[in-house]
């Protein structure tokens, strides 16, 4: 089994090249996802967190607010650490639990790892092959108009997250989605076919 480990930055695209590795026979295990679950209500993170940051990032059904509390902290870099803190060692620990569970089924060919912040946490160790998805800022912001009316929001979120080329340095491929969706795809087909992956899957 491949583990494929899949970052960049935030308006890059790195959840649709994802889903490409996911029609091509792969089982991904998101990040983002797996720390929904961890933040619903009276679960460990969602108390540390409503401890950390107050009850005002709860909506009426003591759901956590998500927009709120990323409101809170892309416009503070301590307040950013403390969460970070607090919910990537509980991800990272899933992620290695699921991880385990799928290696010894010995059912999947290939795992990919939706992990916005892989390299930033130090955990790329966990892939056997790291995917940088990168596109130009310009088309970061683009893709970021529709999550967020204010443009400095995005202008945020970006200057928040480690630099994109200093990611892509670090990646054994590199996908640059700043064209269509058939080039994108090309490129991930061919990452597929590199990692050895368009052979016969046998199961043991």
């Amino acid at each position: 089994m491949v583990v494929i480990g899949v970052t960049g930055g935030v308006g890059t695209g790195k959840s649709t090249v994802a889903k490409m590795f996911q029609e091509l026979g792969a089982v991904v295990l998101d990040a983002d996802a797996i720390a929904h679950q961890l933040m619903e209500p009276k679960r460990l993170c969602w108390r540390r967190v409503v401890e950390r940051f107050g009850e005002g990032v709860l909506n009426e059904d003591q759901s956590i607010n998500r927009k709120r509390l990323a409101e809170l902290v892309f416009r503070d870099a301590e307040q950013r650490r403390q969460l970070e803190a607090i919910i990537h060692p509980h991800v990272l620990r899933q992620i290695k639990q699921r991880l385990h569970r799928l290696t010894r089924s010995r059912r999947s060919r290939a795992v990919v790892l939706d992990v916005p912040l892989l390299v930033e946490v130090d955990a790329q160790g966990m892939a056997d092959a790291l995917v940088v998805v990168t596109a130009p800022r310009d088309a970061q912001l683009r893709r970021l108009q529709s999550r967020f009316k204010d443009p400095e929001e995005g202008e945020a979120r970006i200057a928040a997250q480690m630099d994109l080329a200093a990611k892509a340095a670090l990646a054994d491929f590199v996908v640059d989605n700043a064209g269509t969706v058939d080039a994108t795809r090309i490129q991930v087909k061919h990452i597929w076919e590199q990692l050895g992956l368009n052979r016969k899957h046998r199961s043991k």
